[in-house]
């Protein structure tokens, strides 16, 4: 299923809307928290549990990204994007049934497994094809075909609060929320499907065929788990996406306990929007922190997401109860910071490993989005439902899981600092020997 080629003279600025249509509906998963709710008082769920589809979502992500990487280069976009339409859909319709049945199990599976998976092939579908549109600008290309995903919630978040509001937040208004949500993605989907467009190969850099000497340093992906540098890079998003992901798979309900004190406690609308705030930084600092690292490095900017993403997370333990503002401002600074960590991996990869087999790599690198997936939601829900179960209430439920996402960003700082330039002997130097390596791999 190739995609067609781009006709001579098609403007490369028309491929990107291809990568959005897929990223903003699978960038739905960041409002899940907006279904947490009503899911726990209709299912009788605990936080933890109300977490676990979208635990299993984001795993099921870097495992598929993981392991189809390899296929997604051999197949190109449209067979990814394709895949990613029918298992995103479907585990929204299994989701419905499971919802409307009150099996709750069915939406782990739904959601959660054969929902994941489509999360993780339409995630890395247009990274590599992008690159090649734009070999001059890496950091600004990953930028535009991981915006979509930040800013999926953007959307997802107030619809979702509108229909449960329409149908009932009971489980047969989940259910027909789930049915909507899976019949509207799958159209909208389909518009990237037909309109992917590969450059044509006369248009193409060389790495296409193979590296070259003059394309400087190239790596095949097999070789590039034997290397230090991916697995320092493996620990610098693990943490990055951590911390990030702990606030945002908990936003609506956390900005909820946060101030139930005060004299003007947070609504359920209210909430959405701040979920849907969220999306919005986390969508503008993919686009903006990855186009800022081709001006600064790679390097550079992970420090500063690492680095202030840990003084953000500390003054919100310190100083987040005592007014809306402090907190929704280190919250959106954090989302930036994890949204252009995210956007700014792809290119950190290619300085390091080069074009060649960017794509696979930067699948199999997101098996620390899978572990953070599981961290940080457990982190921040199990130590919260603890924190409750002790009679503990609002900003305090919480201060225990800050202090070590603060802990796990010092450690995500260091494994930065030790990134260097990969060793001579990883590098493949010459077509001929691409081609040999080419031929080794997995099919």
């Amino acid at each position: 299923m190739s995609p067609p080629l781009a006709p001579r003279g098609w403007s490369r600025w028309l491929v990107p809307p291809a990568a959005l249509s897929v990223h903003l509906s699978i960038g739905q998963a960041y409002a899940w928290s907006v279904f947490k709710p009503p899911l726990e008082s209709a299912l009788n769920l605990d936080g933890t549990q109300s977490a676990l589809p979208f635990q299993l979502a984001i795993v099921m992500l870097g495992l598929s990204a993981a392991f189809g990487g390899t296929l997604v280069e051999r197949n190109g976009p449209r067979w990814a994007m394709t895949v990613a339409l029918v298992c995103f859909s479907s585990g929204f319709l299994i989701s419905a049934l499971g919802a409307w049945t009150q099996q709750y199990w069915l939406i782990v599976l739904g959601y959660g497994f054969v929902g994941g998976i489509g999360l993780g092939i339409g995630y890395i579908s247009p990274v590599s094809t992008l690159m090649k549109w734009f070999p001059d600008r890496p950091g600004m290309a990953t930028g535009i075909a991981i915006m979509g995903f930040g800013g999926g919630a953007l959307i997802a978040s107030p619809w979702s609060a509108q229909m449960l509001e329409s149908f009932g937040s009971d489980h047969s208004g989940i259910a027909l929320a789930f049915l909507v949500h899976g019949l509207s993605y799958a159209v909208f989907m389909a518009l990237g499907v037909f309109l992917v467009r590969v450059p044509r190969p006369a248009e193409r850099t060389t790495a296409d065929e193979g590296p070259s000497p003059a394309e400087g340093v190239q790596v095949s992906a097999r070789s590039a788990l034997r290397t230090p540098q991916f697995w320092f890079l493996w620990i610098v998003l693990c943490t990055n996406v951590t911390a990030g992901i702990g606030i945002l798979e908990k936003a609506a309900p956390m900005i909820t306990d946060f101030f139930a004190d005060s004299s003007t406690p947070v609504s359920a609308s209210a909430a959405a929007g701040f979920v849907a705030l969220l999306s919005a930084a986390n969508m503008a600092g993919r686009i903006g922190w990855s186009s800022t690292s081709d001006l600064i490095g790679r390097k550079n900017i992970y420090r500063v997401y690492l680095g202030v993403g840990a003084l953000m997370y500390l003054t919100i333990a310190l100083f987040g109860d005592s007014a809306k503002p402090l907190f929704v401002l280190c919250a959106l600074v954090i989302l930036s910071f994890y949204g252009g960590g995210f956007a700014t991996v792809p290119a950190y990869l290619k300085d390091l490993f080069g074009t060649y087999q960017v794509g696979a790599i930067h699948g199999r690198l997101l098996t620390a989005w899978s572990t953070a997936g599981v961290l940080g939601p457990l982190i921040v829900n199990w130590i919260a439902d603890r924190q409750e179960s002790a009679g503990k209430h609002g900003a305090s439920l919480y201060g225990l899981s800050f202090t070590i996402m603060i802990g796990l960003l010092v450690i995500g700082f260091v494994a930065n600092e030790l990134v260097r330039p990969v060793h001579a002997r990883h590098h493949v130097t010459a077509p001929k020997e691409a081609a040999d390596v080419q031929r080794e791999q997995p099919a």
